[in-house]
Formats: structure tokens, C-alpha cells, sequence
């Protein structure tokens, strides 16, 4: 530990602060808040009510008024700390508000009404997590069936990914035949061809074979990816013939050398594809939003946005969802986290 810590705190000017040290410090930080700071104020308002939500400036804390009951009144009042004339600061509870004047009384006093200026009283809060925020939307929110339409359409596409691409992959880079570089250069040509310009003759075929309304149109139209191709192909050229010619020679067939020779082998690669598939096919909303119609069938990204719909954008609702929807992107990368530097860095030796 204390290694790291003096890797982490160890400056250029030995007796003092060199201008790079501050840069670096300055660069790492805003680095992270930009980086974390989204993240931490999304979990944070996940826990807010809509009161805090509804508050400005807002806060990254879920922080709530504090309120008494007070003889006389039906309902319970917000606590503020209030400046007096005099200097002193006193807890009052708030009555009314007419204009930037606030009608208070002492919770000790009910009886007497003192005036305050809005800028003069803080609110007196204190720290609430809105729990409920997680637990009410499954009473009128089919979220176990959205959640499970996700994983079947993000577990299947990955599979199915990572099996087709890396056939392709193999045959692209281990095997000689005439068109090789063009086929290769086809592919990845389509990278310019943006998802708007295809969608049209892509519903058609779609719904021709009768993959309308079913997940399956959601999972076979992607499973093909330019970008998985390449990735493959570039790190399986690393992989040398040598070991594929001996194989042969031991009389393997070519579909024995791609299962034990080279999907082991491409493993980090294979890993870098898995966390690209799910994170696209997790975070996809357009096509799903196309294909499917019956509610049943949804994904937790379009279920999502037709429960906004439903119940007037409840945003503590929506936000505590959003938290949910995200644990299984962020639980892949840490898994598979450590493969990625290995597998990206392998696809530029050769």
C-alpha cells in the first residue's frame, strides 16, 4: 500500500510543486468528476422523492425537509432555521408563502405568526433515501418481463455474435482465396452506412419472414457486425499458421482447429466483442421499438420510456429504473474489464 501511495502522490519538484504536478492533479480530477460525476448524481436522485426532485439548485444527496407537527394545523409544516432581527437564529415552521414573505410560527407557539423574508430561513434537512423509489414501480410495472426479454435478446445476440463473427474472422485470416481483401474491405464499408438508411428494407424483411412482434427480429438483424469482424480478424492474424498446418497434420478437420485451436487462443477478443454486444443490444431502444408492438414483448429500454408515458414522467420512478437497467452493463465490464486492454492491443501487432 505504501507503494501505491507514493506511486500516486510522488511529484516532479522534489521540494515543492511543479507547474505539470498541478496540471496532472487538475487533469486527473476533472477527469474522474466528468467521467463519475453523471453516474453519481444519477444514483443519488434515484433515492430522491419528487419534492427533492423537484428542487433548485439541486443536490446530489437525497436530502428532505424536516417537518413538525404543530397544534392546529392538519398537516405537518417545513422546518426552516430563520436570521431574527437581532441576530439570533431560531427553528420555525413554515405556514404559508405570499410572495417573498413567509407566515411562520414556533412550533413551541403556534399562535403567534411571524414574518420572515424568503432569503433569510435555510431549510433544516436532513438526509432521506426514498427507498420506495425501487419497490412501488413493481407493483403496476411488469419490470421481471421486460428484464428477462433483455437478457434473452442480449445473451442470444452475443452468443450468436461471437460464433458468426468469428467464422468470418477465421476464414478472412487463415484462409487464401481470391477476394479475400475485397470481401474484407466490403464489410467494413458498411461501417458507413448509418442504421436510418437500412431500417426501411430491414423492417420489410423483417416482416416478410414473419419476425414481426417476435424477439427473434430483434436479435437476427444484428448479429452480424462490421466492427466484430474486424477485431477478430486483426488479433486471429497474430495467431501463427504454424500451429494450424500442425493440426492438419494430426489429421483435425477445419471445424476442430476453429473450436480448440483458435476460439481459445482469441479468447481476450472474443472478450472485448461480449462487452461491445451487450452494451449495444442492452442499450438498444430504436429497433426493438420498431419490431415489437405488443407490450408483452418489450425491452426494459422501451418498456421504460411507454411507463414514462403512463404515469406523467414520475422521474424518481424513472431514475431509480435507470439504476437498475444499468447493473448488468456495469457487473460485464468488471468481469471482463481486464481482457479488454489485452484484446484491443492484439489487434494492431500484425
Amino acid at each position: 500500500m505504501s507503494r501505491v501511495a507514493e506511486f500516486i502522490f510522488r511529484r516532479r519538484g522534489r521540494s515543492g510543486w511543479h507547474w505539470t504536478d498541478v496540471f496532472t492533479w487538475v487533469w486527473l480530477i476533472g477527469g474522474l468528476f466528468i467521467m463519475f460525476g453523471p453516474a453519481v448524481w444519477l444514483v443519488g436522485s434515484s433515492f430522491k422523492s419528487p419534492a427533492a426532485l423537484a428542487e433548485f439548485p439541486p443536490t446530489i444527496m437525497p436530502y428532505v425537509t424536516q417537518k413538525a407537527t404543530v397544534e392546529g394545523y392538519d398537516k405537518p409544516l417545513d422546518l426552516y432555521e430563520v436570521t431574527m432581527p437581532d441576530g439570533s437564529k431560531t427553528v420555525l415552521a413554515e405556514v404559508r408563502r405570499i410572495g417573498i414573505v413567509s407566515q411562520m410560527v414556533s412550533p413551541d407557539k403556534p399562535t403567534e405568526i411571524v414574518k420572515v423574508k424568503i432569503a433569510e430561513r435555510t431549510p433544516v434537512r436532513t438526509m432521506s433515501f426514498a427507498t420506495s423509489n425501487y419497490s412501488e414501480p413493481f407493483t403496476h410495472f411488469d419490470f421481471v418481463r421486460y428484464l428477462w426479454n433483455s437478457v434473452f435478446v442480449t445473451v442470444t445476440a452475443t452468443l450468436i455474435t461471437l460464433i458468426v463473427n468469428s467464422m468470418a474472422a477465421f476464414a478472412l485470416s487463415k484462409y487464401e482465396f481470391r477476394g479475400r481483401t475485397f470481401a474484407m474491405l466490403l464489410i467494413l464499408a458498411t461501417l458507413m452506412v448509418p442504421l436510418s438508411v437500412i431500417m426501411v428494407p430491414l423492417y420489410s424483411i423483417v416482416s416478410a419472414l414473419g419476425l414481426f412482434n417476435n424477439l427473434w427480429g430483434v436479435i437476427l438483424p444484428t448479429v452480424a457486425t462490421p466492427t466484430g469482424v474486424f477485431i477478430l480478424r486483426q488479433y486471429m492474424l497474430t495467431i501463427p499458421d504454424e500451429l494450424i498446418d500442425a493440426a492438419r497434420m494430426d489429421k483435425a478437420s477445419e471445424w476442430q482447429i476453429y473450436w480448440r485451436i483458435i476460439l481459445p487462443l482469441t479468447a481476450p477478443a472474443l472478450a472485448v466483442l461480449a462487452i461491445f454486444s451487450v452494451v449495444w443490444r442492452w442499450n438498444d431502444f430504436l429497433w426493438p421499438l420498431i419490431v415489437l408492438s405488443r407490450k408483452e414483448l418489450y425491452t426494459l429500454q422501451v418498456g421504460l420510456s411507454i411507463y414514462s408515458g403512463e404515469l406523467n414522467v414520475q422521474w424518481h420512478f424513472i431514475l431509480a429504473m435507470t439504476v437498475v437497467t444499468m447493473i448488468p452493463v456495469v457487473l460485464v465490464f468488471i468481469f471482463l474489464q481486464r481482457f479488454i486492454t489485452t484484446g484491443i492491443a492484439g489487434t494492431g501487432l500484425k
